[in-house]
């Protein structure tokens, strides 16, 4: 016994530097598409180096209602400030991969024991089963995407709760109540709690608990005491079957709303009706690269997967929703057969859940397997890891599958590791994705090739002409090569037009251009050339907003400000300022008059805004309100707004002296 368990254990450690081969060359990529979204808050309201901007930050996060304060928190293991190196950040990401592998042997190890294994199968089927999931290239696109450790700790805090939960459900089976009771609470409550502060997936855990106990526990260890029946049914109704009932019941509510509703939901080109009709092909997708895996696939970029608009709309929908349903179906049918292949394929499902049913997020992404496939090559595994038939052919495939599943995710981080390699590989795979082609041209551009960034442009924005991201980045390329043409400019003011939203490019893309308008340094590209970009998009009704309105009313602002028109940029701010009321807004516009050489102006803005400081608006629900809860106790905003007006202060007295100064002696030259 004791030989043994130092063989697994060798076996498992060699599984685990397989695995760091395999990603190594990945730890040296850079940054990618949603990072720069999220990981800029490290330095957003400065560095967090002392306590009160630890707490600034640690609530500063606006995905889910919670925020994701676990995930921000472990962003502090590598960086206190941004901009920051990416290999950090990678790095962890790869040691928390190893982590989870560690903690999925020890469940499957202990579901084996529990469905009756010997001790030397169901120890190999976990090592198998652990190893191709660690090793599998399709969780590079989760594992080397440093922002989407947040789809990875809730696959930590679900390994660590159910096994948590399994040890305390067998304490119970020994009757010792109160310490199975304490144990079981922990796993199901606290690591539920723990996964859903790192993102809202992490709330399945309950109903992987419930899968685990009516296909494996409930026949093979059944609780003899009265006592350890009582304590264990309320731990699993109040922890596990009513979180589960909750999670259903929204879903359902979010599917019958929104197909009561119909067309697109927010800036979504589908409604939700058509999403519950696309998800069953995104998912067969999935499982189709999980079970015949390559090394390399769609990558990042997906926003050019078509949606199902009918059953017949692509062909494929009604096959796929009768095969993810027979699935669903045959796996609960054979859960007393063939336990184990049951458990997996309904922990898959159960794990996607959330992202891919009601809730209107975007189609498709690769790290949503992350969770779901925590189980998926465990049946393989003890398949493989019986002996009784087919020895040498088996033997053959326990070493040929990870060796294969090493060289493909190599060769998977060997991309991850050279961003231009990267972007142009995606482009290829994905020609009608307006991010992958955007991203790749712009990889084109910082590599001294602007001709072949328009040419890439060019082909895709003739069929989507709203996409500002190509159109922008079109100018961005023309300027490269001399200048711009009307029809550029025509191109993007159509693009603005239509789209139905511009995040943060046009304002980034904005910041970059005026400049360069401003010095001239792009023939063809005028200061009245952004303003009437900026017209079309406030005229465009998808952008009628708040939000988007004032930001473009702000943008324009800043144009009045360039041109010397310090009067008509206070305007422009300060009715951007009263879209939406926000201390941030008003330091920020006033912040940029005395930068600009207008303190006085500044300050007449922040008078303003202390006169329509009652407005400001309220934070949403979770923790947007904590955050602004944290600002108001540290009297942020007071101090820095009354820092300002200060330093605006001092700066119009020391601008007045200058004035009168040169008014006194004329021949003093400025």
């Amino acid at each position: 016994m004791h030989h043994r368990a130092i063989i697994v254990f060798l076996l498992l450690l060699l599984s685990m530097g397989l695995v760091w081969f395999g990603y190594s060359p990945g730890l040296h990529g850079g940054f990618l598409f949603d990072d720069f979204a999220n990981l800029p808050t490290l330095g957003t309201l400065g560095p967090v180096d002392n306590w009160p901007a630890f707490w600034r930050y640690i609530t500063s996060g606006t995905a889910d209602p919670t925020g994701r304060p676990l995930t921000l928190l472990t962003f502090l293991l590598d960086a206190h400030d941004w901009p920051a190196d990416p290999y950090p950040f990678k790095r962890t990401n790869l040691i928390l991969h190893l982590l989870n592998g560690a903690l999925l042997y020890a469940l499957l190890a202990r579901l084996g024991h529990l469905l009756g294994y010997d001790n030397r199968q169901g120890q190999t089927a976990a090592l198998l089963g652990t190893a191709l999931w660690l090793l599998h290239p399709l969780l590079a696109s989760t594992t080397l995407y440093i922002v989407q450790r947040e789809a990875m700790l809730p696959a930590t805090c679900t390994l660590a709760g159910l096994l948590l939960w399994l040890h305390g459900r067998q304490l119970l089976a020994k009757s010792k109540t109160a310490a199975g009771l304490a144990w079981s609470m922990l796993g199901l409550g606290g690591f539920t709690v723990l996964g859903v502060l790192s993102k809202a997936n992490g709330a399945m855990l309950p109903m992987l608990a419930v899968l685990i106990e009516a296909i494996v526990l409930t026949r093979q260890q059944p609780l003899r005491q009265a006592d350890a029946q009582w304590a264990h049914r309320l731990t699993l109704f109040i922890f596990s079957i009513v979180p589960s009932v909750a999670i259903l019941g929204y879903v359902f509510w979010t599917g019958l709303q929104g197909v009561l509703a119909g067309g697109p939901v927010g800036i979504r080109p589908w409604s939700v009706g058509q999403r519950l009709l696309t998800e069953p092909r995104v998912l067969l997708d999935y499982l189709q690269l999980l079970w015949l895996p390559r090394p390399f696939s769609s990558g990042l970029f997906n926003d050019q997967y078509v949606a199902s608009t009918s059953w017949l709309q692509p062909v494929t929908t009604l096959s796929a929703m009768l095969a993810v349903f027979g699935l669903i179906g045959l796996a609960w049918w054979q859960r007393r057969r063939y336990p184990a292949p049951a458990l997996a394929i309904l922990f898959y499902f159960a794990g996607q859940l959330l992202e891919s049913t009601s809730i209107p997020l975007e189609l498709y992404f690769e790290h949503r397997n992350y969770l779901p496939a925590l189980l998926m090559f465990w049946p393989l595994g003890l398949w493989l890891a019986d002996m009784r038939s087919l020895r040498t052919f088996k033997y053959a495939l326990m070493l040929a599958l990870p060796l294969g599943m090493v060289w493909m995710t190599h060769t998977r981080a060997e991309l991850w590791g050279n961003v231009h390699s990267q972007a142009l590989l995606w482009a290829r795979i994905n020609p009608d994705s307006a991010r992958a082609q955007t991203n790749a041209a712009q990889i084109e551009m910082q590599a001294g090739q602007p001709q072949a960034a328009i040419r890439r442009l060019n082909k895709l924005l003739v069929n989507q002409p709203s996409q500002v991201q190509l159109a922008f980045n079109l100018i961005g390329a023309r300027c490269m090569t001399g200048g711009i043409a009307a029809t550029d400019l025509d191109a993007a003011q159509l693009a603005m037009r239509g789209t139905p939203n511009t995040g943060t490019l046009f304002a980034n893309w904005f910041e970059r251009t005026l400049p360069v308008a401003m010095s001239g340094g792009c023939p063809g590209l005028t200061t009245q050339g952004i303003q009437k970009l900026i017209d079309t998009g406030l005229e465009n009704p998808k952008l009628s907003a708040a939000g988007p309105q004032q930001d473009l009313i702000y943008l324009r602002g800043k144009i009045a400000l360039a041109q010397g028109q310090p009067d008509m940029a206070l305007a422009d701010f300060t009715r951007a300022l009263d879209l939406q009321v926000r201390p941030g807004m008003a330091l920020e516009a006033a912040a940029t008059l005395g930068r600009a050489g207008y303190p006085s102006h500044g300050l007449r803005l922040l008078d303003h805004y202390e006169t329509v400081s009652e407005k400001v608006m309220k934070p949403s629900f979770g923790m947007p309100w904590l955050h602004a809860w944290v600002l108001e106790r540290q009297h942020y905003w007071p101090y820095e707004l009354n820092h300002l007006r200060n330093q605006l202060t001092l700066d119009a007295k020391a601008s007045s002296v200058n004035t009168s100064s040169h008014s006194l002696h004329p021949g003093v030259p400025h």
